[in-house]
């Protein structure tokens, strides 16, 4: 089954995904996420994960794929996708982060990357990383 609301940005993957604090699952907003294949988490700004008053778990380290760190918040929110529903950590964006949809939430969803088609796709089983 192909996600056909996805759409095509300079041969980059973007999906809307809704956004919610597990504590009020039924309070979304919507995000358009780049679909980052190297991100292991999700990026979302921190303004919406305010609003959605998602609180931050911890401070984690993080290095970009230039090789540089830095600090994010990061938490834990309900994703949602049409009829498919998924928890993942999620990092706190802070301002010229890019809204990145990363591995967890994808496999929380059950989808995955198809980058030789750049689309996203339900998987066959049910450049965020951490510094190391």
């Amino acid at each position: 089954m192909l996600i056909h609301s996805e759409s095509k940005h300079m041969d980059l993957t973007v999906l809307e995904i809704g956004v919610a604090n597990p504590a009020a699952p039924d309070t979304v907003e919507n995000v358009e996420f780049l679909i980052d294949s190297g991100a292991i988490y999700s990026v979302v700004p921190a303004a919406i994960l305010d609003k959605l008053q998602i609180k931050p778990l911890v401070e984690q380290q993080f290095r970009l794929a230039d090789g540089d760190k830095i600090v994010r918040k990061k938490g834990v929110a309900v994703f949602r996708y049409g009829e498919l529903v998924g928890g993942a950590d999620v990092i706190f964006g802070g301002p010229g982060d890019a809204a990145l949809l990363g591995a967890f939430t994808l496999e929380a969803l059950g989808l995955a990357l198809d980058p030789l088609a750049t689309r996203a796709a339900a998987a066959a089983y049910g450049s965020f990383a951490p510094a190391g």
